[in-house]
């Protein structure tokens, strides 16, 4: 409860109230798709084929005659969901990684930050399309290259909280009092150095939609007849000047979720008062 504190407080505020809002109704869309969505994301009708934004079809269709909408709601399911869940995994892996690696210090720290600074040092698009190379193309090779070129962000941050909480007072107390290496480790630091790479975490959601959809963009991610918002933008790229609508409204979702991410961060750093401690230092 301590730690999802300082995201209630965010929630109350007039930059992270709203965002706050339509994050909540994106994850609805997302969960319920299925309930929402008033036509199958792969029915075709040829003879409905670019259709203009109507009552019927509240944001047209394709080349292919699908519905629009519905097509961006279970594509709510892919984009979100991958990156989540991607993004979840490489806050695990950068927690544990950092955790040992500011705990003990010495070689260990030195070779599994090595590991990290490798990943580091190259740009995520480079990697992913690396791992793609290697794995091939589809959601579960998008999700592993979104995990391994976001890790080491977390590692660095959470081996920085690692090494200033080490020496406090409370964990000498554990220490002398005979708790092993993991409790200390796995029960007093990293929960008290996790808000910080929480709120890291949130924020590079934003840029691993925004990677989901490059990949998904170039055929890389989510293949047909699945979409994707970035495969939905790809198949409207030929349909541009008929059919702008395909490639307009996927646009517009994805700028809304990372604006809404970026500002309910921005909300939660200052609950956090993360600026304020930054200055006082």
């Amino acid at each position: 409860m301590r730690i999802l504190a300082p995201f209630a407080k965010a929630a109350r505020t007039l930059r992270g109230g709203p965002a706050a809002i339509v994050l909540i109704a994106l994850v609805i869309c997302a969960l319920f798709a299925p309930l929402l969505a008033p036509f199958p994301y792969d029915a075709m009708n040829l003879p409905a084929a670019n259709l203009e934004p109507s009552a019927k079809h509240w944001m047209g269709t394709d080349e292919f005659g699908r519905d629009l909408f519905s097509r961006v709601l279970y594509g709510a399911r892919i984009s979100l969901g991958i990156a989540v869940s991607s993004m979840a995994a490489s806050v695990l892996i950068g927690v544990i990684i950092g955790g040992l690696a500011g705990y003990f210090g010495g070689w260990i720290d030195r070779a599994l930050m090595a590991i990290s600074d490798m990943t580091w040092s190259f740009p995520e698009i480079l990697i992913a399309l690396v791992l793609i190379a290697i794995i091939g193309p589809g959601l579960g090779s998008t999700a592993v290259a979104i995990t391994v070129g976001y890790f080491a962000q977390f590692a660095r941050l959470t081996r920085a909280q690692i090494i200033a909480l080490k020496g406090e007072t409370y964990i000498e107390a554990a220490r002398n009092l005979g708790a092993s290496d993991a409790v200390i480790l796995f029960r007093h630091l990293i929960p008290n150095a996790m808000t910080p790479v929480l709120v890291a975490g949130m924020l590079a959601t934003g840029d691993a939609i925004i990677l989901e959809a490059t990949l998904g963009f170039f055929g890389l991610g989510a293949q047909p007849p699945l979409p994707s918002w970035g495969a939905i933008m790809s198949s409207g790229t030929a349909q541009i000047f008929l059919a702008p609508w395909i490639i307009l409204y996927p646009g517009i979702v994805i700028a809304i979720t990372v604006v809404s991410i970026n500002l309910f961060g921005d909300a939660l750093i200052d609950a956090l008062d993360i600026r304020g401690k930054v200055r006082e230092g």
